[in-house]
């Protein structure tokens, strides 16, 4: 009589009940943690130096403008007119009363259109003004 080794029957397999609530959480994570970029900005523009600067904590209360070196002006994903400017600024300000306007100008702009972006500004109601800049070391 030969004696033959039997061996167990048990599959060494890794159980995958649970693998579709692991690929939930981790989706679930990265789209918690994930911060989207909202604007692509269309304009040309360098950024002054300064000295000192102040960051501004509460980034949902911002509404940037941009200004090119070639004159033009970009609010959201769109470019404007001058003129535009006071009707676009208005609505965002009556969705958000508090609303910070960061002004992201090119260095080399000529003070005048400042001026003019500033006095639309100022007829929208839009008294919270930045300027932003890169910090000079």
């Amino acid at each position: 009589m030969k004696f033959e080794k039997r061996r167990a029957s048990t599959k060494q397999e890794i159980p995958t009940a649970s693998m579709p609530d692991i690929v939930f959480m981790l989706l679930l994570f990265f789209m918690v943690t994930t911060t989207l970029r909202e604007v692509d900005v269309l304009v040309d523009f360098k950024l002054p130096e300064a000295k000192a600067i102040e960051k501004i904590e509460n980034k949902r209360l911002v509404s940037y403008i941009w200004v090119g070196k070639d004159e033009r002006i970009q609010i959201n994903d769109s470019i404007v007119k001058l003129n535009e400017i006071q009707n676009i600024m208005y609505n965002k300000r009556e969705v958000l009363p508090n609303i910070i306007v960061s002004l992201r100008i090119d260095k080399a702009l000529n003070m005048g259109l400042l001026t003019d972006i500033q006095q639309e500004l100022r007829k929208a109601y839009c008294l919270r003004i930045n300027y932003s800049s890169n910090i000079k070391i």
